[in-house]
């Protein structure tokens, strides 16, 4: 009997070995790693990390898993919760389709390898798993926006919470499962997927400080799933062939071609060439239109106070509310307008922790500058789109001593290109990790953790690793 989507994605999973992968799998799964942890460190003052770790501390309990940037101690349950949420904290984790994954993902896996003291060989497996998986449900599915010709298209119910099918794989090769428990674990983790609830955010400002699909509650949901497998429950395998009734239904995917979730699987790995990286802690969407901007006020020493106005032409979905509010009181609401990132980005403050402080949510000087900006779509958008799905061109010019400055882009710094202009190096993202590691870690530990991460394959027992994105105790 032919093996169910399920059973085939489980097969993948377990028959994953570090050394089949291409080097580029083995080197992005180092990066998103690397990357994540540092997002998180930086994330555990802004509002969502904050309360992340109180609920996780709610949830109580001794345990051997650390969460990240905090002397905390806790259950791998908790301690997911809580890394979920400061990774995506302040926007500045990566983007892979369906938007954000790594939030979902990680932390049940890496809070189950510092339990039990799985191998850096057998993490990286994991993060492959999990990330190759979700991104080939987004192509399965609805994604944020469609090019039809002529028009972009929204889909009516969107979110990332398929990524829990990917956190489920993840959580199950750390525990060790074979491909039947791993087939009853993944097949758990779509009966219990969280709603994907994006659509009703983005449309509804103010919005709330949850965000999109809150990442805690998705990464323990993957935990429950493989927990639940591995104690003898067993999940519906055909939750992915059924088209009446199964997940495509009950999800709301208006799009379902479930044979982008098994073709070519475990021969053709694909997330690598669609991961980006932020150098922004900001919405992504927004991203060409900063590179521009900042081009322009570096290039000419404009300051804040020369500036008469700020045009910007960019991805046609900035036109929804949660991008056009101009209400910025707390940090969630800073990640997506685009005035106030731009007016932050004119005052070239380094992207990062600081755009997100209140002082700067409430500096007058940005909040007087977002007056002047304006916002419309590019002309070459839909054209340039379906050439090319990612690329996001962007102009953007600034009227200031009496004359204009232009700069344009096609792809925002940190898309995946052979360009080293525009992809974001490992050795970006080292700085950007000590940024994002700095007053949170000692100088110490953050060396440890980079050469750690960046040799993970090397590691025999994660444990002590992990166990050093917390501070020392006093």
């Amino acid at each position: 009997m032919a093996r169910t989507t399920v059973e085939q994605l489980a097969d993948f999973a377990a028959d994953v070995s570090l050394e089949a992968p291409p080097p580029d799998v083995v080197e992005d799964s180092k990066r998103v790693l690397l990357d994540s942890v540092g997002c998180a460190l930086a994330g555990i003052d802004v509002d969502k990390g904050r309360i992340g770790i109180k609920v996780a501390r709610r949830m109580g309990g001794r345990g051997d898993a650390t969460i990240f940037g905090v002397a905390d101690r806790t259950t791998p349950f908790a301690a997911a919760f809580a890394n979920a949420e400061s990774i995506n904290a302040l926007d500045f984790d990566a983007v892979l389709p369906p938007g954000h994954v790594a939030p979902y993902v990680l932390p049940g896996a890496l809070a189950l390898a510092e339990e039990r003291g799985a191998s850096g060989a057998r993490v990286l497996e994991a993060i492959a798993v999990s990330h190759e998986m979700s991104y080939r449900f987004s192509r399965a599915m609805d994604y944020t926006r469609t090019v039809t010709g002529t028009e972009i298209q929204v889909a009516t119910v969107l979110g990332f919470t398929s990524a829990v099918f990917g956190a489920a794989a993840a959580a199950g090769l750390i525990l060790g499962q074979d491909r039947e428990v791993l087939a009853d674990a993944i097949g758990i983790a779509g009966a219990i997927t969280p709603v994907n609830s994006y659509r009703t955010w983005m449309m509804n400002v103010p919005n709330s400080t949850i965000k999109y699909s809150m990442a805690g509650p998705v990464a323990q949901a993957g935990m429950t799933a493989a927990f639940s497998a591995e104690d003898g429950h067993t999940g519906d395998r055909t939750i992915l062939d059924d088209a009446e009734y199964g997940y495509r239904r009950f999800i709301g995917s208006e799009r379902w071609e479930p044979g982008a979730l098994t073709e070519g699987l475990g021969v053709d790995w694909l997330f690598p060439a669609h991961h980006s990286y932020k150098p922004y802690p900001h919405c992504r969407v927004t991203h060409g239109p900063f590179d521009a901007l900042t081009e322009i006020v570096t290039a000419n020493d404009l300051r804040p106070d020369e500036i008469d106005a700020i045009r910007c032409w960019g991805e046609a979905w900035v036109e929804l509310p949660v991008w056009l509010s101009t209400t910025v009181d707390r940090p969630h609401q800073a990640q997506f307008s685009i005035r106030h990132g731009l007016a932050v980005s004119a005052h070239r403050i380094p992207p990062g922790k600081a755009w997100q402080l209140p002082e700067t949510l409430r500096n007058p000087s940005v909040v007087g500058l977002m007056e002047k900006v304006s916002f419309a779509p590019h002309p070459d958008y839909v054209a340039t789109l379906s050439a090319d799905p990612s690329a996001r061109p962007t102009r953007v010019e600034v009227d200031a001593r009496g004359t204009t400055f232009s700069a344009s882009r096609t792809h925002p710094k940190g898309t995946p290109s052979a360009d080293p202009s525009i992809r974001l190096s490992t050795d970006e993202l080292v700085e950007k990790f000590r940024a994002n590691a700095d007053g949170v870690l000692p100088a110490g530990r953050i060396d440890d953790l980079l050469d750690g991460i960046l040799n993970l394959e090397k590691v025999e027992n994660v444990s002590a690793l992990l166990a050093r994105t917390a501070p020392p105790r006093r």
